[in-house]
């Protein structure tokens, strides 16, 4: 087959899925309002989407808020970029740490218990277009707080506002009520080789 074959036949084929395209899109709607959506599984990169999302959210000029659990003090490039521009985000780091550290689930269920109460009324607000709770799904794998409570506290967010949740091991009434549920398999990781954390990379 020719080289103008070749064009003439691919542009045929794109003009077909094109059309195909064009035809799924005209069937669906557009949001009357946020989105709950839903990041776990044990692979990488679960907590990196949500910051490209509000990265995305930022540059249309949307307000985001962020209310972090679990991960305390622990200095990561994410948190170090927003400090640096205070105006752009609503942030809270409101966990003791990681659990293996604390050992101490008094004091956990207290730090999680004080980061949904800021997260309930960050959601019904209507102050924000964005808000992602990261690592959510870890204090409650370990029933720090009720799922009853926090699934309805996200279920009752204002209309304006999408609601991003993070961590391993989502809970099957988070998953039945998403609107997007995205899973992280893992396939290979550098500490499968004996490769600690890379900072910029990891954290």
């Amino acid at each position: 087959m020719s080289a103008d074959d070749q064009n003439t036949e691919h542009t045929a084929q794109m003009k077909e899925v094109q059309a195909a395209h064009r035809e799924k899109m005209s069937a669906k709607k557009e949001a009357d309002k946020g989105l709950f959506l839903l990041l776990t599984g044990d692979g990488k990169g679960k907590s990196s989407s949500a910051f490209g999302s509000i990265i995305r959210a930022l540059g249309w000029g949307h307000d985001v808020g962020v209310v972090q659990y679990v991960k305390g003090n622990w200095k990561t490039g994410e948190r170090q970029f927003f400090q640096k521009f205070p105006d752009l985000v609503t942030w809270h780091t409101m966990g003791q740490g990681f659990t293996w550290d604390t050992q101490d689930r008094e004091k956990d269920i207290e730090a999680a218990r004080a980061a949904w109460d800021i997260s309930a009324k960050m959601l019904a607000s209507g102050e924000y277009d964005l808000v992602v709770l990261d690592e959510l799904n870890i204090v409650l794998r370990y029933d720090y707080l009720p799922v009853e409570e926090v699934l309805a506290g996200l279920m009752a967010r204002h209309s304006r506002t999408s609601v991003m949740v993070t961590g391993r091991d989502a809970k099957d009434e988070l998953r039945a009520e998403a609107d997007l549920v995205t899973e992280m398999t893992p396939i290979k990781h550098p500490f499968d080789s004996g490769i600690k954390a890379k900072r910029g990379i990891d954290y």
